[in-house]
């Protein structure tokens, strides 16, 4: 009886701990943090590094149109203003055979910022929404979804651009120029039809 005993509390442990990426004072700042928050301004206060705010492996983009994630995305979706240049340039080039791969982490400012706007690019640019497949990462730029590794992804956000399932290239952390332009770099070498 006390083996058994043992070995569901040794199991519980083991499963529910393995998951705690954060150093201790991460975590005792975090708490403090939480203590110091009014109900009131809540929503300006939500702490992305927390685990319970992470979206992790697949997900629909409208998860990032919903609480917490909404006032971040509203607003760089809002503010950003694609290049007219590089948008027309997008426009001359051919959709057919193209998918996107969007690497992420909700807890990343780097995606905080960038995905927003790359969302605004696509719907300008009219590209299928279910030809992108979102997938959220921890801290660790782990996710846990089968042949993730396959993806060897660095940093995030990572935009991976393929045309008939071979990648043409990626977009890494931050543009070269900007997002609409760097896609216009990718994809304006290759033979694409409209």
């Amino acid at each position: 009886m006390i083996r058994i005993a043992f070995l569901l509390i040794f199991s519980l442990l083991f499963f529910c701990g393995c998951k705690i990426n954060k150093p201790v004072s991460e975590i005792s700042s975090s708490v403090s943090q939480k203590q110091e928050t009014s109900p009131v301004d809540s929503h300006q206060s939500v702490n992305y590094s927390e685990q319970s705010t992470w979206l992790l492996g697949y997900f629909n983009q409208g998860r990032l149109k919903l609480e917490p994630h909404s006032e971040w995305f509203y607003k760089g979706y809002d503010d950003y203003q694609p290049g007219a240049e590089a948008m027309n340039s997008l426009d001359g080039i051919g959709r057919a055979g193209l998918t996107i791969k969007l690497v992420m982490g909700t807890w990343c400012p780097d995606s905080r910022r960038e995905v927003p706007r790359f969302m605004k690019i696509l719907d300008t640019w009219k590209f299928p929404s279910d030809l992108v497949t979102f997938i959220g990462v921890d801290n660790g730029k782990l996710s846990p979804i089968a042949g993730y590794e396959q993806l060897d992804i660095q940093r995030v956000p990572t935009f991976i651009i393929y045309k008939n399932n071979i990648e043409a290239g990626r977009i890494i952390e931050n543009p070269v120029t900007s997002l609409e332009q760097d896609m216009v770099n990718i994809l304006g070498g290759m033979n694409n039809n409209k």
